[in-house]
């Protein structure tokens, strides 16, 4: 019952927050439009045949339609989109014609109040907090294997190795772009768009080492199902003690609660999994743990205890350390939240639109993915769901206002060509564009969708969800062509 309940409620949730998000950027063409006196016949949630539909007093037409790639409001002193948005049954000659001022306000409206939806939002997030957990909130890399061990066993060199990173390194940047936490540095590569002189895919990190600053190139591999740049970084750990275990051997030699693990046996150790490798191979005699306590540095020495794995069944060497919940809450101003995903955006369209990167359509999300991904963000935490639906509002705004027909800023770029040439392009010229590119965007979304349809398919075979914090940019999906 609480599996059903939440599945219900991150369904509820996907409803709200994603048919919100179109219906606020139609709400802002719909507000625009009566504030400017253009006349409006019908807004429509969806597109095609109407689900639902209600004349009101105002003579609009309010539907809720079976398509759900967008919506449009119907707006015909700005353009005659019939093949898309239905024929219009008012006579436009009777009608005023409106200045281009206004079809600007109008066309821009959408936009600006996907905007300052995503804006308030942010003042929510700001207030309430945004979980994520803590190894994402760092630039320090916390391993470095020598090798990748892929999804069917086999093992490829790992890049970051060969480049000559090391554990404990911080990250400064990454190809000139400053990087504030790991998740930051995974975008990095999968953005990137460097390439040697012989081809080979290229990142230039620049780290701090003791003290020094390093520039160091790496050459990530093409990995995992989606085939996306690879560096081989993990990020480091927080080792601090939260608790105890009565009696075990970390309580006995002294480690208290806020104790960090630094170093066992002089080796420095970033990751819980590297203190207890390391216990596997020495558990027959005590190991030296340095920690820092305060201001203060001591060393004690523990000896582990061999104790039964609930899980596995195997005998594996403890001390009783509990590590502080990796789950850390952060409050990033709202000026922050939404320059990160405005930047967020346009490096992942320069990527896009870079034949050095390896960025294409196929690594997009449509609205599959997009529900999906708010359902998994809602499952986790109703805060994760609210991080996401800034990032799908800034999408929408700034995907909407390029200069692509049948979007709004193409509608903005015929508009300002019939400003310019003084005379409207002809009815039929619009009307022949925005049907073809209409075609070709329901086209883009349906294939993206395939892609979105097999990670689903991926992840539901290999038996694990995908994790609720992303550690990889989220794709954006191809703009729905929410009309004016």
């Amino acid at each position: 019952m609480s599996d059903l309940f939440s599945n219900v409620w991150s369904f509820f949730l996907v409803v709200i927050f994603f048919g919100g998000s179109i219906f606020v950027h139609e709400l802002g063409h719909f507000l625009a439009a009566r504030h400017r006196g253009a006349k409006v016949e019908r807004f429509s949630i969806g597109f095609g045949p109407a689900i639902w539909s209600h004349r009101g007093r105002d003579g609009v037409e309010y539907r809720l339609s079976w398509i759900p790639l967008g919506g449009y409001v119907l707006l015909p002193q700005l353009a005659d989109l019939g093949p898309i948005e239905g024929e219009s049954t008012t006579d436009v000659k009777k009608l005023p014609p409106i200045t281009y001022v206004s079809k600007m306000l109008i066309l821009v409206a959408g936009a600006t109040f996907n905007l300052l939806f995503a804006f308030l939002l942010a003042c929510v997030v700001w207030f309430v907090g945004e979980p994520t957990f803590s190894e994402l909130n760092t630039t320090k890399i916390g391993t470095v294997n020598a090798v990748i061990k892929l999804a069917d066993g086999t093992t490829v060199p790992n890049p970051a190795h060969e480049a000559g990173l090391q554990a404990g390194d911080n990250v400064k940047s990454i190809d000139g772009h400053p990087v504030a936490n790991f998740e930051d540095i995974l975008n990095g590569v999968l953005l990137g768009k460097g390439r040697t002189a012989d081809d080979r895919r290229k990142s230039v990190f620049v780290i701090e080492r003791t003290g020094q600053t390093l520039e160091i190139v790496v050459h990530p591999r093409l990995l995992t199902a989606d085939k996306i740049r690879v560096a081989g970084v993990d990020p480091a750990e927080d080792l601090t003690a939260e608790s105890l275990m009565p009696g075990w051997p970390a309580e006995l030699a002294g480690i208290k609660p806020g104790d960090r693990v630094l170093a066992v046996d002089g080796k420095p150790v970033y990751q819980r999994s590297a203190i207890s490798d390391h216990l596997a191979k020495n558990s027959t005699r005590p190991s030296e743990f340095l920690l820092q306590r305060g201001t203060t540095q001591l060393a004690l020495r523990i000896q582990p205890r061999l104790d039964t794995d609930e899980r596995t069944g195997k005998t594996i060497p403890r001390i009783g350390l509990r590590y502080r919940d990796n789950i850390v809450v952060l409050h990033p101003t709202p000026w922050a939240q939404v320059a990160d995903d405005v930047v967020s955006t346009f490096r992942t369209l320069g990527a896009l639109l870079s034949p050095s990167s390896d960025i294409g359509p196929s690594k997009l999300s449509g609205p599959i993915g997009i529900a999906r991904a708010l359902h998994q963000q809602a499952q986790w935490d109703i805060r994760r769901a609210l991080w996401f639906v800034i990032l799908v509002n800034v999408n929408l705004a700034i995907f909407n206002l390029l200069p692509i027909p049948v979007l709004d800023g193409g509608q903005i770029l015929f508009a300002t060509i019939g400003r310019l040439r003084r005379r409207e392009l002809p009815p039929n010229f619009i009307m022949a564009t925005q049907s073809a590119f209409f075609v070709i965007l329901m086209s883009l979304i349906l294939y993206v969708s395939f892609f979105d349809v097999q990670r689903w398919a991926r992840d539901a075979k290999s038996d694990r969800p995908a994790p609720a914090a992303a550690t990889a940019p989220t794709p954006p999906t191809p703009p729905a062509p929410a009309g004016k």
